[in-house]
This record gives C-alpha cells, structure tokens and sequence, in this order.
C-alpha cells in the first residue's frame, strides 16, 4: 500500500483550440496543462477532471493520447508520465422536487473509468442538456434518474460542495440526502463537503454517518489546484482502486482531509446583499440584523445549524482526520515571487506544505515569510469568515 495525494474536481476552461468549456475557468486550464501542473508543480497524484463529456474535451484527451506521454489503463484512468493518474469526469447539475415540493437545483460530479465511457455519457447526455460542449449545465434530469445513467457506463455518483447555498443537496434542495435518492441513497458512498465546511460541521447530520467524506479544491485556475485534497491509501493508481477507497474496501481508504477552515469558503456564512456585511450571529437569520434587509445569502454553518439531526458533532470511528490547510496562495505576503522560488528549490506544494521544516523554507524566503507559512501550516492564523461570494481572510 502507498499513500498519495488526490484532487477530484478540477475544472477546464478552455480546450486546445480555444473552445470554452467552463465560462468562468481559466483559459489555461486545459487536459494537458492540468496533468502538466499536478506533475510538475502541486505533487497530486489522482486528478479528477469533471469537464470530459464534452466533445471538444473528448477530442482533446484523444489528441493527448497519441503524444505517448499518457495512456490508458485496464483498471480504470489515464495515467500521465507514470505518476498522475486523471479520472475522466463530468459535473452535471440535476433539477430536484425536494420536500414540500421546493424546486432546486444541485451539481453531482460523475466519474467513469475509461474513455470509451465517457463518450457514451457524453452522447446520452445530449438528449438531457441542451449544449453539451459546456460545463455543468443544467439537465432535465433529478439525481435519482442520473445516478442510473452513470452506472449503466460503469461510473460512480459523488454529491458536489453539498452544503453550499446555489447548486447543491442540501443548501439548495432538501433538508435530507434521502428524499432526493431514496432507496438509491446507498449507492451513494461519498460526498464532497464544499470550502466552506468542514467534518465538524458535517457529521452533525446523521445520515452522513456512513459516507466518506471529500475535500476538494474545485478549481477554476491552474493555481487553485490542491486548494483542498485527500490523501489516500491504495495499492497502485487507478479508477478501481480509487472506487475501493471511496467504499473503505480491502484496505483502501481515505486517510486524511485537507481542507481549508471552512470560515475561509465564501459561503461559510450568511451574507446580506443589500448592506453587503457578513451576519455572524449565534442563531441563524432570515432578516438582516442591521439594515431590515430578507434579501440575504444563506450560509453553510447557518443551514447546518437549521438541518443539522445531532446536538454535538460524533463523527464514526473510521472517519479520517480534517486538517485545515491554507495554501501558499492564501497566506498573506507570500507572493508568487515566493511561491515560485520555493517550487523550484524543493519541487512541489505537496512538499513545501507536508515535508519542510521552517529552516527549509528559511534558507530561501527568508524568516518573515517561512514563519507566515508555518503559522498558516500549523492552523494558527487568525481568519476572518467569508460569505456571499466573498471569500474569508487570513489575518
């Protein structure tokens, strides 16, 4: 068994030939820039990539193949100069009728094991999406019908940022997982927790008790990358093995979440939109407690709170650690200028963030600096909550 690091929602913006993908995504993150930058810079070894049932994507992915850097392999995956190993997905917003008849809308992220899959998806899908070159559109279909579309390719069905208030489960459609899924709900083996929360807050709600939990960076640009991530114990690199350790199978499992302190999401709290102020009050608020204003931005922490089954956080036994990890990105006078020295002296972030001491990282940023990253590293900088859009701070 060896243990890796995974992120598995990273966005495309742009395919090589300039075709948009993610309206909202970088224009350099493309399939090949994204295995490029998880090998060269960030140190992750499993990328899921949720923009590959789009034909431009698809014949992007066909076009890297053939450069022999990549290849495909019998258990599931493409395997990047035999270190990264891409887990060709699809992000699919799903239209819900959630209790009291709500109507909603939530993103799910669909991974499939090979590229013969995927297309397949891909082909289905254009009857339920009405631009299937584009990113998480919107689909005629609830997640109750989608996760049968997903396995009849031989993918997997994994809840995107559950919590968060636009697109989601639980901040958008119902207060519970299984009024959307029902008897399918145990097909569901993991869910993605979102920026802005976090195991404490999640393991409040009951029937998350036996679903493993996922932090991912949901990237929209190649710095974002590893954001969040897992590390995860498997045997070698591959859709099959990271299937076993989603379901904590034959020793496989997740060992470790790192997420950022939820109060860094920009949806960790509710958030008026009229005197554009972050409302954190102990009980949750429909009404601005300083203009009058309904119109507010419901936050994470406030609809667990309003959801939440359990007085006290009791996470199970096999729950693995979260641990706040703020990227070098967030940390406050560390610049790129920083970032890229420290990157060309020691390799990846995955090594600055987990393997260096302070007197490393001291020897080539200086003290100021090394102390910033080891303060942010440890969980000891102070942070001011996001909500509303607006990310959170490190003080």
């Amino acid at each position: 068994m060896k243990e890796i690091f995974a992120d598995l929602h990273v966005h495309i913006g742009r395919s090589e030939q300039g075709k948009p993908i993610k309206i909202t995504a970088a224009r350099s993150l493309n399939f090949a820039n994204i295995a490029k930058e998880c090998y060269e810079r960030k140190g992750i070894s499993v990328v899921g990539i949720i923009d590959c049932a789009s034909p431009y994507v698809i014949e992007d992915i066909e076009n890297f193949l053939k450069t022999g850097e990549a290849y495909e392999i019998k258990d599931g995956g493409i395997v990047y100069k035999d270190q990264v190993c891409i887990l060709l997905g699809s992000e699919v917003e799903t239209t819900e009728i959630g209790r009291n008849g709500h109507k909603g809308s939530a993103h799910n992220l669909c991974f499939f094991p090979h590229l013969k899959d995927i297309k397949a998806f891909s082909n289905e899908m254009s009857h339920h999406i009405k631009n299937i070159t584009l990113s998480t559109q919107k689909s005629d279909l609830s997640g109750y019908e989608l996760i049968d579309i997903v396995e009849k390719y031989n993918g997997i069905l994994i809840p995107a940022h559950i919590f968060t208030p636009h697109k989601s489960y639980y901040g958008n459609c119902a207060d519970r997982l299984e009024e959307i899924f029902h008897e399918k709900l145990e097909k569901i083996f993991a869910v993605e927790l979102g920026l802005s929360a976090d195991t404490f807050l999640a393991d409040t709600i009951s029937e998350l008790e036996n679903k493993t939990f996922l932090t991912n960076s949901d990237a929209h640009s190649l710095p974002k990358i590893a954001r969040e991530y897992n590390k995860i114990q498997l045997e070698d690199l591959s859709f099959k093995e990271i299937v076993k350790a989603l379901k904590g199978e034959e020793g496989r499992k997740i060992v470790t979440n790192y997420g950022l302190d939820p109060k860094l999401g920009k949806y960790h709290r509710t958030y008026c939109d009229d005197c554009e102020s972050t409302i954190e009050t102990k009980e949750p608020v429909t009404i601005c407690p300083k203009c009058g204003s309904a119109n507010v931005t419901f936050g994470v922490f406030d609809r667990i709170e309003l959801i939440k089954d359990k007085k006290e956080t009791k996470s199970p036994k096999t729950r693995p650690p979260y641990i706040y990890q703020v990227p070098l990105q967030f940390v406050p006078g560390v610049g790129n200028k920083q970032i890229e020295k420290l990157l060309e002296h020691f390799g990846t972030e995955m090594t600055i963030l987990h393997k260096l001491s302070k007197d490393d990282i001291e020897a080539v940023v200086g003290e100021k600096i090394a102390n910033k990253i080891i303060e942010a590293r440890e969980g000891n900088a102070k942070i001011e909550s996001g909500g509303g859009g607006v990310y959170g701070k490190v003080k």
